[in-house]
C-alpha cells in the first residue's frame, strides 16, 4: 500500500478529526484530502509529473505539493526556499523533477532553480476541481527523494520507495501511542527525514501534524506547552537552545507525552533539562541513517534519572535494533562488539539516485542487491546490551601515527558537570599536519579545567591542542551540529606575504 492510500483510508475514518494546523489554517481529514486530489489535478494539467519539487517550507503549498504528489503517483522531492540557488537546481536535475510547486518566499528563485530546463512551475491558488482518477498503489514507487547534507562532498540523493514505510510507520505509531487526538510538531524542515515521520507517523494513524512558523522555532518550549503538543521529535541541539534561553523551567511543558530526539547525539546533560521541564514525558533517543528510512533503533530512558544507564561516552545509548531491521556490527570485516554498523532488511534503501554513488557503500560484493548490506559509516559499541554511538567513521583520524576517534575525545570533555556539550575537529597546522581543537557549551573559562581532564584519561597523542567556548554551536539546515563551520572558524589564517623584509612573528593559537 502507498502513503497516499493509506492517508485516504485515514481520512474514511476520522474525516473530521484535525489533520493539519499551518499558519492560520487548520484543515480536517476531509480538507486535506480535498486539497490533495485539487492539488493533483493541477499538477496534472500537462500530463502526469516523474516527480515534482517542492520548493516551499512551513506553508500550506508544501504540504499540498507533498500530497498531490502522492496523489498522482509521483515522487517528492522536498526543496528548500534558504538553499542556494545551485543546490535546489542540482537537486532537480539528479531527480528529473518536472513540476515544481512554490509558495510566496519560494516563487523568488523559480525561475533560477528552473533555468535552462523543462520544468514548470505552479501553484495551488485557484485549483481546478479535484483529481478522480484511481490512487495508484504501486509499493515499489518511489515515495520521495531526499539528499544528504553533504558535509563530506556532493549532495547524495536517497530515493525511499513506499514499502521501505509499510512495516516502519505502523510500528512507530503503535511504540509511540500514535493516534487520533495526538499533536506532532512538525519541527524539521522537509528536506530532513524528521519531517517524514511527523506527517505520515500522524496521518496514517488519525494525529494532527502541527507545523511551528520560523519564529515559533525559536521558542520551543513556548510552541509546545502552547500549541498543547502531545509529540516533540527533533534534533538534540533544540534542548541547547532552550537552555541557552533558560526556557527549560520545572513542569513547563505537562502536557508532552513523548520527547523523541535522533539526528545526532544525546548526551545525558541534554535529557536531564528537558526531563525536568517535561517530566510526563517519555524521553526516546532514536538512530537511523535517512537511508535506512527515518531510524532503526531507539531507547528510551527510564522515568527514573537515578536508573539511567551510564555510558563511556557520556551520551544516551541508542538502544537496540528494531526487530524487522537486520544488523550487524563489523570491524575490519569482522563481527565486533564494537565497530561499523551495517544494515539491511525492508527499511533499507535500494541505492542512490545517481549510482555512481553506491561506490562503498555496500557489502560485501559493493552492490545494492537485496542481501547485501549498507554500511552506515557510523562506529557503535555494545555496553551491557544496547548500543551506543561512538562516532563516524570519517571522524577517525591519524594523529602522529595514532588512529583518533574523536568521539573518545569528546566523551571525556562531556564528563564535566558543568560542560553542556562538546565537539572536537581536526583542522590542518600551519605545517599542514592535523590539530585537534576542542568547542565546548556551557561554562565559560573551564579550558584548563578540562584539558587537566583530559590529561588523566586520554594518551598525549589524543590531547586537544587548544579549547574554545561558545556560546551555541553553528547548526547545518537540519539542526544539526556543523562541524565544517566548526573548522573553517578553527583553522589559521591563509598566509599573507610580510609587508617588509622584517621578520614575520610566530602566530599562537589560544582557547577564547
Amino acid at each position: 500500500m502507498t502513503l497516499f492510500a493509506r492517508i485516504a483510508e485515514t481520512a474514511r475514518k476520522h474525516p473530521d478529526r484535525a489533520a493539519l494546523e499551518v499558519g492560520g489554517d487548520v484543515l480536517s481529514y476531509r480538507d486535506l484530502l480535498d486539497l490533495a486530489d485539487r492539488t493533483a489535478a493541477r499538477l496534472a494539467e500537462n500530463g502526469t509529473p516523474r516527480a515534482v519539487g517542492l520548493l516551499a517550507a512551513r506553508s500550506l503549498p508544501a504540504y499540498a505539493g507533498y500530497l498531490g504528489a502522492l496523489r498522482l503517483g509521483a515522487t517528492v522531492v522536498p526543496l528548500n526556499p534558504a538553499f542556494p540557488v545551485a543546490r535546489n537546481r542540482y537537486m532537480c536535475a539528479q531527480t528529473n523533477v518536472d513540476v515544481l510547486v512554490v509558495d510566496d518566499r519560494g516563487a523568488e528563485t523559480a525561475d533560477a532553480v528552473v533555468a535552462g530546463t523543462t520544468t514548470t512551475t505552479t501553484t495551488i491558488k485557484d485549483l481546478p476541481p479535484p483529481h478522480r482518477g484511481p490512487i495508484p498503489d504501486n509499493p515499489d514507487d518511489v515515495a520521495y527523494v531526499l539528499f544528504t547534507s553533504g558535509s563530506t562532498g556532493t549532495p547524495k540523493g536517497v530515493p525511499i520507495r513506499h514499502r521501505n514505510l509499510a512495516t516502519y510507520l505502523p510500528f512507530c505509531t503503535e511504540r509511540y501511542e500514535i493516534g487520533p487526538g495526538a499533536r506532532l510538531s512538525q519541527a524539521a524542515d522537509l528536506t530532513f527525514d524528521i519531517s517524514v515521520f511527523d506527517l505520515f507517523a500522524s496521518w496514517t494513524s488519525g494525529a494532527t501534524v502541527v507545523v511551528p512558523q520560523a519564529d515559533e522555532l525559536l521558542v520551543p518550549v513556548r510552541f509546545v506547552a502552547g500549541r498543547g503538543i502531545t509529540h516533540w521529535f527533533s534534533v538534540p541541539s533544540v534542548i541547547s537552545i532552550a537552555r541557552r534561553l533558560r526556557a527549560l523551567r520545572p513542569n513547563v511543558m505537562p502536557g508532552l507525552r513523548w520527547s523523541i530526539f535522533g539526528g545526532e547525539r544525546l548526551t545525558h546533560e541534554q535529557a536531564r533539562a528537558w526531563a525536568t521541564a517535561a517530566p510526563n514525558s517519555a524521553i526516546v533517543n532514536v538512530y537511523g541513517p535517512t537511508e535506512t528510512t527515518i531510524t532503526v533503533t531507539d531507547y528510551r530512558l527510564p522515568a527514573d534519572p537515578a536508573q539511567w544507564p551510564r555510558t563511556s561516552n557520556g551520551t544516551v545509548p541508542i538502544g537496540q535494533v528494531f526487530p524487522h531491521v537486520d544488523a550487524v556490527i563489523l570491524d575490519d570485516g569482522r563481527p565486533a562488539r564494537e565497530g561499523e554498523l551495517h544494515v539491511r532488511g525492508e527499511q533499507r534503501f535500494d541505492g542512490y539516485a545517481d549510482p555512481a554513488a553506491n561506490a562503498g557503500r555496500f557489502s560485501p560484493d559493493g552492490d545494492p542487491t537485496p542481501r547485501s548490506w549498507y554500511r552506515t559509516g557510523d562506529r557503535v559499541r555494545e555496553e551491557n546490551g544496547v548500543l551506543v554511538h561512538v562516532g563516524r567513521v570519517d571522524h577517525q583520524v591519524k594523529i602522529s601515527g595514532y588512529r583518533v576517534e574523536l568521539g573518545e575525545i569528546e566523551g571525556v570533555l562531556r564528563g564535566h558537570d558543568r560542560v553542556h556539550d562538546a565537539v572536537v575537529v581536526a583542522v590542518p597546522g600551519d605545517g599542514g599536519e592535523l590539530v585537534l581543537h576542542a568547542c565546548y557549551t556551557g561554562e565559560p573559562g573551564l579550558d584548563r579545567e578540562l584539558a587537566e581532564a583530559a590529561g588523566r584519561r586520554l594518551p598525549v597523542y589524543m590531547l586537544p591542542f587548544a579549547y574554545r567556548h561558545f556560546d551555541a554551536f553553528p547548526v547545518n539546515a537540519n539542526g544539526k551540529v556543523d562541524r565544517l563551520a566548526l573548522a573553517d572558524l578553527l583553522a589559521p589564517p591563509p598566509e599573507v606575504e610580510a609587508p617588509s623584509s622584517s621578520a614575520v612573528v610566530g602566530r599562537e593559537v589560544t582557547a577564547t
